[in-house]
């Protein structure tokens, strides 16, 4: 939730960002926008804005809310499927959000009786009302670990998601621990050493393969980058554009103070 200095700052980029998009915004209406959107971060809000600005139309409340809820990290829904069939292989350790293991429920009886498309079904629609309640109460995305009962897999599973950030690497460290894994191969101790931080040389096949999540990680990286850059540039847009509307208020009553003179 957004602090009291951050809905103050809120409160100037929907005048400014409204002044772009040819609209403006009466005192009362601002409020009443700030009031619905404080659930959210202000990284978020300045990026919807910023987004608002580009797509042009008019600036309400639900287009905000639009762009603020398409970019809160949760995966859309063919993803999401995509994401609960790997977990339903109990082999795989996957990284699965909070909706993506409810919706799961209800489309695992259906998935067991060998109908893929009903299940699909069943879980779409359910992973649609999940992140729909979670999205209007602006919880934040939730991940965690699913175990499967591979120990490799267990910890590469883990160390890839720390590197994704999708969970912290103290959460990462502690699943490990949980886990109470030994590695007795060479390449055991290896894909361990990647979060304890002591590296023991692999196979060339484990190498390759960590290989390839690291450059899939890091390409992940470079375009978290890219949208950092250009939420960064966003801001300075909105400082520039509250210090020209800044200056002409001022501008305006300097006029009017000399016109009574």
């Amino acid at each position: 939730m957004l602090n009291d200095a951050q809905q103050d700052q809120l409160l100037l980029s929907l005048f400014a960002t409204a002044e772009v998009m040819g609209q403006q915004l009466t005192q009362a209406a601002a409020l009443l926008m700030v009031e619905d959107l404080r659930e959210y971060t202000e990284p978020v809000l300045t990026a919807a804005l910023r987004s608002c600005r580009i797509e042009g139309g008019r600036l309400t409340v639900a287009t905000i809310l639009k762009h603020a809820q398409s970019a809160d990290g949760r995966p859309g829904k063919d993803e999401a499927w995509s994401i609960a069939l790997t977990a339903a292989d109990e082999i795989e350790t996957v990284v699965i959000t909070s909706e993506i293991q409810q919706a799961m429920t209800a489309a695992t009886p259906i998935l067991r009786l060998g109908d893929k498309v009903g299940a699909r079904m069943a879980f779409i629609d359910a992973y649609a009302r999940l992140v729909k309640t979670a999205r209007a109460e602006a919880a934040p995305v939730s991940w965690s670990v699913s175990l499967g009962f591979d120990p490799g897999r267990r910890v590469l599973a883990i160390e890839s998601a720390v590197r994704m950030q999708l969970i912290t690497q103290q959460a990462g460290t502690q699943y490990l621990a949980d886990l109470r894994i030994a590695p007795i191969t060479s390449d055991g101790q290896a894909i361990a050493g990647l979060l304890t931080g002591s590296p023991v040389e692999a196979s060339p096949s484990l190498r390759k393969k960590i290989a390839e999540v690291r450059e899939i990680v890091d390409a992940a990286k470079a375009r978290n980058e890219r949208l950092r850059l250009k939420k960064a540039q966003a801001a300075r847009v909105d400082i520039y554009l509250r210090k020209r509307k800044a200056r002409k208020a001022i501008a305006a009553a300097q006029c009017k103070e000399a016109n009574h003179g």
